[in-house]
């Protein structure tokens, strides 16, 4: 299996509009990071994790050819706002692409992309074929096995995603003993933390540290990094081992 990180970044990207802290002014490739979203590629099949903004960019830079499915962790904007752009797979596959997501998610993608669903089929329209993700439910995607784990996103349920020893977690703040129970025992872990100080939906560096630790796995990747933590360079400084800093375009072999 092979996850390449499409983009780390938090909802506004790094650098983010406007700003010139040391962070968003870094010339180090590393601190550019746009809306996060990873690829996994398994058993000849290619499955990205959340379509946000700059899905367009991240396909042609990664430079995806094969798209089999997209399973979205929630409806959030900077996590589906990309989602018109699979029309190229639909036109180099000449198939639908799979949608796997929380029938909450489902409504919220027929609201935000209305004219696909509409019934009028306009030539050139994304042609999806929309599956709901039931929690608790380990779901099949092309022949991989993919187990949902439901985090908070401060009141709004989330899904992480475990594949093998490779879970995937953006956008928590609280994940329940029930839920870590799935987690446990995987290899490589990415989880989201924002920043070093508080924040109601996110986890802080140190509450992703935590976690971490608790649960053990070989290697930790941090992403959804806003420019509120810190460069790139300095953050990996204080990093325990085996605690990375996940950065655009970072590719794992599992």
């Amino acid at each position: 299996m092979k996850i390449t990180f499409l983009g780390t970044g938090t909802s506004q990207g790094v650098p983010v509009i406007a700003c010139d802290c040391l962070v968003c002014a870094s010339d180090n490739k590393h601190d550019k990071r746009l809306r996060v979203s990873v690829l996994i590629q398994d058993q000849g099949k290619a499955i990205v994790i959340d379509s946000g903004p700059d899905f367009r960019y991240q396909m042609l830079r990664a430079g995806v050819k094969q798209l089999d499915a997209i399973l979205f962790t929630h409806e959030h904007k900077d996590h589906v706002a990309g989602l018109d752009d699979v029309r190229a797979f639909n036109h180099k596959q000449q198939s639908e692409i799979d949608i796997y997501a929380h029938i909450r998610v489902h409504e919220a993608l027929r609201n935000e992309f209305h004219y696909i669903f509409s019934g009028n089929n306009y030539p050139g329209i994304p042609r999806l074929k929309l599956n709901i993700i039931e929690e608790n439910e380990t779901f099949d995607v092309s022949g991989i096995a993919v187990v949902p784990i439901s985090v908070m996103h401060f009141k709004l349920p989330v899904f992480g995603f475990r594949i093998g020893v490779f879970t995937y977690i953006t956008d928590a703040n609280s994940i329940s003993e029930e839920e870590k129970q799935k987690i446990r025992g995987s290899e490589f872990l990415v989880i989201n933390a924002l920043q070093k100080t508080k924040h109601i939906s996110h986890f802080t560096l140190n509450e992703a540290l935590e976690l971490a630790a608790e649960i053990g796995a070989k290697k930790t990747y941090i992403t959804h990094i806003s420019h509120k933590m810190g460069t790139h360079l300095e953050v990996s400084k204080e990093l325990p081992e085996g605690v990375y800093l996940a950065y655009d375009g970072l590719e794992l072999e599992l």
